[in-house]
């Protein structure tokens, strides 16, 4: 991981906090922003593909249940993403009339979209934490890189 990826995944962390809350924001910010993310993530997924093909290569050729594990997590996160996603767009009360749109299903898309996100946040936390001690080695190797 370097510098710019690892400021990339901060800054979609604290964007991501904020627009989790709508009540923060309002809701037409909460809608802008959560496209905003949807941006964010695509730019990540890019900036790691490599990184995906080997863990899927790897997953294949030689199962373990770390590798497994890492990325049928990863593959949840992305699957509940897009239901966010589709689902946040779907209700949206600011970004779609914004191109003169409307859709109908409101009552499927609004639990759909309440209960994705909450699985969003927890799978997230999870991976945060599951990361957790390769993040903090990423950290104390940088901080001691500095002080040498």
């Amino acid at each position: 991981m370097d510098r710019r990826n690892l400021a990339l995944d901060v800054a979609a962390l604290a964007v991501f906090l904020v627009v989790a809350n709508p009540a923060l924001t309002g809701i037409g910010i909460h809608e802008w922003l959560g496209l905003g993310m949807f941006l964010v993530f695509f730019v990540h997924a890019l900036l790691h593909v490599d990184c995906a093909v080997e863990i899927l290569r790897g997953s294949i050729a030689r199962p373990a249940w770390g590798r497994t594990g890492n990325l049928v997590l990863d593959l949840l996160i992305v699957v509940v993403l897009m239901a966010v996603t589709v689902s946040g767009v779907m209700v949206s009360g600011a970004v779609l009339p914004t191109f003169g749109w409307y859709a109908q299903g409101y009552y499927f898309w609004d639990p759909l979209h309440a209960v994705s996100a909450k699985a969003l946040l927890a799978l997230l936390l999870v991976r945060v934490v599951v990361h957790g001690k390769w993040i903090a080695a990423w950290f104390k190797k940088r901080n001691g890189d500095k002080h040498e």
